[in-house]
């Protein structure tokens, strides 16, 4: 049984909004203050809030955009209820995440048929963060139990949302780079792992192995249609400026920059933790490593710099 937070300071309009609900089997709670309906939210799990807009204290807007800047709530459909009729008034709504609109006063098949809708969106929703969850997860679990890689993934996303940030990048870019970072070596499910772990030089036959995993990277994601965005990230992020990379050979701009940008998060973070083949070197040897190699052609050297100053201000701060 669905549950519908209907939320409105005049009783008689919850009790009105209760029965249509009541009667197609969805199971009401009620709130008759913004603090109130952010108190439900939290303690109930909620399923579609049907919002009045004007409220005394909290209005609305507000509720509305306290729920959807919630990484735990953001998911739930948001109805506005309002008698209010400017374009302005609507704008506000949408600006504060509001997923639909029902005037005043209601048509009462309108907003069932809303409901329903909207109701069908938050289940799809969910059946898509599961599997996003799941293939982090999975992502997660490559790293969890090696004492090399332990939180790698984790470290270079960060650094990577932190550079992204200084260049600017607009914000759906950085959350896409964010993103793309935790599952830049997804691929590595589908290698050897003694030869990951293999305590020397790889032979040329081993590294075309460990060479594969950009591109098996692709294949896990591909048939996952939220994941689309994030391919180039997770496929290109060993490619070379030079066009010594894999595993397309690409050069340059031809290489997206958030594949540039968590190429050089990632070398950053190898080169500073230990692995089987070599110790972990010191942030100042780091930098000096990829400063020479951007020059050379490997990174991107306003990327490189970039993470310069943001290792800068760390050691500052």
């Amino acid at each position: 049984m669905e549950r519908i937070l209907i939320v409105d300071d005049i009783p008689q309009n919850l009790i009105l909004l209760e029965t249509h609900l009541s009667n197609q089997g969805y199971e009401v709670i009620k709130a008759r203050s913004g603090k109130e309906a952010l108190e439900k939210v939290k303690e109930d799990s909620i399923d579609l809030v049907l919002l009045d807009v004007m409220m005394p204290g909290m209005d609305g807007y507000e509720v509305c955009r306290k729920i959807k800047e919630d990484e735990d709530t953001r998911i739930i459909p948001v109805v506005m209820v309002t008698a209010l009729k400017d374009v302005e008034d609507k704008i506000k709504g949408i600006e504060a995440g509001a997923d639909d609109f029902i005037s005043k006063p209601y048509n009462k098949l309108e907003l069932l048929t809303r409901v329903r809708s909207l109701l069908r969106v938050k289940k799809l929703n969910e059946e898509l963060e599961k599997a996003q969850n799941v293939l982090y997860s999975l992502a997660t679990a490559l790293e969890v139990n090696d004492p090399y890689t332990h939180g790698h993934s984790e470290r270079v996303s960060r650094l990577a949302l932190k550079i992204a940030k200084l260049m600017k990048l607009p914000p759906k870019e950085q959350e896409l780079i964010k993103r793309a970072s935790l599952l830049h070596d997804i691929g590595k499910i589908g290698v050897n792992i003694t030869v990951i772990h293999k305590p020397g030089p790889l032979t040329e036959e081993e590294f075309e192995i460990v060479k594969a995993h950009p591109v098996i990277g692709e294949k896990i994601c591909s048939p996952l249609k939220f994941a689309q965005p994030m391919i180039p990230i997770i496929k290109y992020h060993h490619e070379r400026l030079d066009g010594r990379g894999y595993p397309e050979g690409l050069k340059g701009e031809e290489i997206p920059l958030g594949a540039r940008i968590v190429a050089v998060a990632d070398a950053y973070d190898a080169f500073t933790s230990r692995r089987p083949y070599r110790a972990a070197v010191s942030r100042k040897d780091a930098i000096s490593i990829l400063r020479t190699e951007s020059k050379e052609g490997r990174w991107d050297r306003e990327v490189v710099e970039v993470l310069c100053r943001i290792l800068a201000e760390d050691e500052v701060g």
